[in-house]
């Protein structure tokens, strides 16, 4: 098990620094930013600049950006965009060094939940006046909700995530486990688990369940805190978000962390240290994203199957939420930004862009002419969910520290710690870092 005490005590450290809130990491490219002359607000032709970061991603994804801010520049003499590509893993670091050097660009991508914490630091403004009505009637409402915090718009985004069960047919079928027919067909946890008992029967004591447990960071909140909204619980009181006591630590809570911790304690929790439990067929079931659909499908063909992660006695829940668009204070032309992000936001740019990274289209037009996600398309159930029972991670400029903690925490669990004991002290560090920071009010 982790040293937890010790977890607990190097984010006390960092809070303590929160008036200057960058990852330590960050602290390098602050210094060697400093000093730097100002980009010009126009370029040698007079064009309106627009200077853009956007995230590494995927070769497919800077393929697209990089031809999208090519036709952009090409198709109009008005604007043009300077596009640069900063490193994922570092991309939250760069942000905070760049705020503090005065160095942000004027559109900036981003993790979305990563939003709060920005507008709380005011690095970002209020678009809702910039985004034209037509393309925000068209959007999916987890996009507005994802980008709205304290009553505003600040952000959108051109793709969702999708996150669900991917099933192996043939492995089902010979377990005579029942196909759930939509998100209010979901497995109880309780059929869930006897059909994971099953599974590992027939496959005679090997794991059967990937969680990809390979993964870091962010996807530990984004996977699993719809565990603790599904069971009734969550990460910190969305009314007030002051508090996570009686939340994050409650009965329902315990419950189904304990449940999921006996998934690893029963053996069927495959390592997956390759990625390559499930297209190899030694997993029968992998709880992931839309990432994962086009090898999935290559490997399994029509055995493959896209269900609701399983109901912990509220309903199936699920993560949401993806990279997205803000517009920085130090925007020189706000209004050309927008031009820009609403190209990208056409369906025909939209579809560009999730043709190429899988993600969901976050507009209806696009979703409607996509083949993976319109009606019958294979991966409609993603669309559903964020319609229906998707759940955004909290919106509070303390989301940060909920997502480390729980990171933390989760591991803690899986390696056998005490549930309750562990939830605990999540919920400790959640509120001192809150109370730290005079409950994150507005500036």
């Amino acid at each position: 098990m982790k040293a937890f005490g010790l977890e607990v005590g190097l984010r006390k450290i960092v809070v303590g620094l929160r008036l200057f809130p960058w990852p330590l990491a960050g602290l390098p490219l602050f210094l060697s930013g400093c000093g730097q002359p100002e980009p010009a607000a126009y370029d040698d032709e007079g064009r309106e600049m627009v200077y853009i970061w956007v995230h590494s991603g995927q070769a497919p994804e800077r393929e697209t950006i990089r031809g999208q801010v090519e036709e952009f520049n090409e198709m109009q003499d008005a604007i043009r965009v300077d596009m640069t590509i900063v490193p994922e893993g570092d991309y939250n670091a760069r942000v905070q060094a760049a705020a503090l050097s005065g160095d942000l660009p004027d559109l900036l991508e981003f993790d979305g939940p990563f939003l709060y914490n920005y507008v709380w630091q005011e690095h970002l403004i209020p678009i809702d006046d910039l985004l034209s009505e037509d393309v925000r009637r068209d959007l999916l409402p987890s996009i507005i909700e994802q980008g709205t915090y304290d009553g505003e718009l600040y952000s959108v985004g051109v793709f969702d995530s999708g996150l669900g069960l991917y099933a192996d047919r043939r492995r089902l079928e010979a377990v005579g486990a029942r196909v759930p027919g939509g998100i209010e067909e979901a497995w109880t946890v309780e059929e869930f688990e006897e059909i994971l008992a099953a599974l590992f029967d027939e496959a005679g004591g090997r794991p059967v369940l990937d969680l990809k447990v390979n993964y870091t960071g962010e996807w530990y909140c984004y996977a699993f805190s719809p565990i603790l909204q599904s069971a009734g619980a969550d990460l910190i009181d969305r009314d007030t978000y002051l508090r996570a006591d009686g939340v994050l630590n409650g009965p329902d809570a315990v419950r189904a962390m304990t449940q999921l911790q006996s998934w690893f304690e029963n053996g069927y929790v495959h390592p997956n240290i390759d990625d390559a439990a499930f297209v190899e067929r030694a997993a029968a079931l992998s709880w992931s994203g839309h990432w994962d659909y086009t090898r999935y499908s290559e490997a399994l063909g029509e055995d493959l199957l896209l269900l609701p992660l399983p109901d912990f006695g509220e309903g199936s829940r699920t993560g949401q939420g993806s990279w997205n668009w803000g517009i920085t204070r130090r925007a020189h032309h706000p209004e050309a930004a927008m031009r820009f992000l609403e190209f990208l936001l056409e369906p025909d740019e939209v579809l560009r862009m999730t043709d190429a990274n899988g993600a969901v289209p976050a507009r209806r037009a696009a979703i409607d002419r996509s083949g993976l996600f319109g009606d019958e398309g294979p991966l409609r159930l993603f669309v559903e969910q964020l319609e229906i029972s998707a759940v955004p991670r909290p919106r509070t400029p303390a989301y940060p520290v909920i997502t480390s903690v729980f990171e933390s925490g989760f591991q803690d669990i899986r390696d056998g710690a005490d549930v309750g004991a562990v939830l605990d002290r999540m919920v400790r560090v959640i509120e001192e870092d809150i109370e730290d920071n005079q409950g994150y009010r507005r500036r």
